[in-house]
């Protein structure tokens, strides 16, 4: 019984933190793109760090409940999925437009190079980085429950 009032009580923690990281997600996303749309007339959005932060906690949250579940979640085990994919769709897009505009949002209107389709790249690694790590702890648990078993 404590076990179950555990799972339900860290499947809510968990709903949470995936609300609070779809959030900030939205934010970052948004803040990247009136970025690079405009070519520079806001500053770098400085926000990676803490999203990156705040992702890696609610996919290692997600992972420690897999842990105390004797089976998996379903549906939630795989809502993280779509923040890679997500972050991959709009890069290309946005590197798509760069190129389809001979480098025009590259460069500031002052003709400043701008740096902000490679943070935005890079923000895109990192996310996928957190996804194939999560990937991997779900694997060696798999791997290491089914070797227990045997």
């Amino acid at each position: 019984m404590a076990n179950q009032t555990t799972q339900i009580v860290e499947k809510k923690v968990n709903d949470t933190l995936f609300i609070l990281c779809l959030f900030v997600t939205a934010i970052s996303i948004g803040m990247a793109l009136i970025e690079f749309f405009t070519r520079g007339l806001f500053p770098p959005t400085r926000i990676s760090t803490f999203y990156i932060g705040v992702l890696i906690i609610y996919s290692l949250h997600k992972e420690a409940i897999r842990w105390i579940e004797e089976r998996g979640a379903g549906v939630q085990q795989r809502r993280g999925e779509y923040f890679v994919y997500l972050w991959v769709v709009i890069t290309a897009i946005l590197y798509l437009i760069n190129f389809l505009t001979k480098d025009y949002f590259r460069y500031s209107p002052a003709g400043v190079e701008l740096t902000t389709l490679e943070e935005i790249t890079f923000t895109t690694l990192e996310v996928g980085a957190v996804f194939i790590l999560t990937r991997l702890i779900k694997l060696g648990s798999i791997y290491f429950l089914k070797k227990k078993e045997s």
